[in-house]
């Protein structure tokens, strides 16, 4: 009869014959592999920790940094304070950063012979004007777009609110791209007053050479004061909204849809992810707003920088724009455009991931979709 189980002996000489043999030169040393992954495995533990030991001080900054009395509570007076000073840190150091591209573009819509490309325009100043000269304008720049990213996005997150509860949660459900319209439109109309007399005086400074103003921002307000009164650092401020109203409105339009798109399209849901991931997404979806909202506002961008450098003493506002589109033409217009697209695309990328990741800070969402109604806040 066959056996279907090995044999006493055989089983003793398989034994024998897996003897431990040494490896030979040409073979890797196993006793090697155990200390290499434990390096591995040492090196992933603390990164985990390190990441760990982060987002426990993050949390605990966060709760610092809210008040002592309690959650600050979404739609409460300390939540639209807490926007308004997350929109003045993301307008006004962005803006300020980018001030030497913002330096070219300006030069470029007033005098577009003026330099051959941007790299020759960079050169160009520093030549003549050393690391200082690329940034002029900077204080000016820093100090109204401060003032105008305070107000708008504090009151951007106000009105969204307060038209989304005028129109009842099943209007602003369906209608909630013209609510995104509304709020921007109506911020954006009030930042621009806080604005108008820094960019008068920005765009005076690097339109003009030399800089009239070197003595810094406060300088050119008090000397346009004394030439023109306040008239002169208003002057600009119907093309400024012209320009600015329609750029807000595709901004924060533009990104809230994009944000819902882009979660809609991702798996899981928004909550799921990690507030590095959630601020990705800002970014990602801010620089595409971005690109859309240059585009759509570059015109006025030259009309304004045009009418800052060159419209008259007490000279008609559509006597100014008349001839400064009959010296330029439509072509014109878009003087300047590659320039401001990579400059508004990476301002406001920047500017929503920093806006979204001071809310996570505060401990609030990020943005995207509309307000929720009144009676699920109270």
């Amino acid at each position: 009869m066959v056996s279907y189980h090995p044999s006493l002996d055989a089983v003793h000489s398989a034994g024998a014959a897996a003897v431990y043999t040494p490896p030979t030169p040409y073979q890797a040393r196993p006793e090697l592999y155990g200390a290499a992954f434990s390096v591995v495995d040492d090196a992933k533990d603390k990164a985990k920790q390190l990441s760990a030991q982060a987002q426990r001080e993050f949390d605990k900054a966060a709760v610092k940094a809210k008040p002592s009395t309690g959650k600050m509570e979404l739609y409460s007076g300390s939540y639209y304070a807490a926007c308004t000073f997350g929109g003045l840190l993301a307008c006004g150091l962005t803006h300020a950063a980018v001030t030497p591209l913002d330096l070219v573009k300006t030069r470029r819509q007033v005098d577009a012979k003026l330099y051959t490309s941007n790299t020759q325009a960079w050169r160009a100043i520093y030549r003549a004007e050393g690391v200082r000269g690329i940034f002029t304008g900077w204080s000016p720049t820093l100090l109204g777009y401060s003032a105008q990213g305070a107000f708008k996005y504090g009151w951007y997150e106000y009105f969204k609110k307060t038209y989304a509860d005028l129109a009842g949660a099943d209007a602003a459900a369906r209608h909630k791209t013209g609510l995104y319209l509304a709020a921007s439109a109506s911020a954006e109309f009030l930042a621009d007053i806080a604005l108008c007399p820094w960019e008068a005086v920005k765009v005076r400074a690097q339109g003009t050479i030399p800089n009239p103003y070197a003595g810094g921002a406060l300088d050119g307000v008090r000397q346009i004061l004394a030439k023109e009164g306040a008239a002169g650092l208003y002057k600009g401020i119907y093309p400024l909204w012209g320009r600015q109203i329609p750029y807000t409105m595709m901004k924060f339009a533009s990104f809230e849809t994009i944000v819902e798109m882009m979660y809609a399209r991702l798996p899981g849901a928004k909550a799921d992810y990690s507030k590095a991931a959630q601020t990705a997404v800002s970014f990602s979806a801010g620089y595409l707003a971005g690109i859309l909202c240059a585009v759509v506002s570059h015109p006025a961008d030259v009309m304004v920088s045009k009418l800052n450098a060159a419209r008259a003493p007490g000279e008609p506002f559509g006597a100014a724009v008349g001839r400064i589109y009959k010296d330029i033409g439509f072509g014109g217009l878009w003087n300047g455009l590659p320039v401001r697209i990579v400059m508004i695309g990476t301002l406001t990328g920047l500017q929503w991931m920093i806006y979204d990741y001071f809310k996570i800070f505060m401990g609030f969402p990020t943005t995207g979709g509309a307000a929720p109604p009144a009676e699920q806040n109270e």
